[in-house]
């Protein structure tokens, strides 16, 4: 099993054929979260719920990362989350950063 890092925010070129499983698997959690959901026709309950956007940030930390840790066990099994870091911006941007073992 080897450890890869997750930056959540930005934007991903998507690859349609990945070169290994590790990247495959990577693409698949990344899409789980920046997909909101209900948003996803047929598929409701894809994606990550948003929520808890507008409550304190203690809070919304805490259900985030449970959203995480759920859509990413239900959605992409061979992914294990090891660790969930938010971090702001001198703006007040959230910045999540995702540690998963493959």
């Amino acid at each position: 099993m080897k450890e890869y890092e997750i930056l959540f925010g930005g934007h991903k070129v998507i690859s349609f054929y990945p070169a290994n499983d590790a990247e495959e698997v990577l693409q698949n959690v990344i899409t789980i979260l920046s997909t909101p959901k209900y948003s996803v026709p047929m598929f409701r309950e894809f994606g990550i719920s948003n929520t808890m956007l507008d409550e304190p940030i203690n809070i919304s930390r805490a259900k985030f990362s449970a959203e995480i840790i759920q859509a990413v066990r239900k959605y992409e099994p061979r992914a294990k989350i090891s660790r969930i870091d938010f971090t702001s911006d001198d703006d007040g941007k959230l910045c999540v950063r995702i540690k998963i073992t493959i």
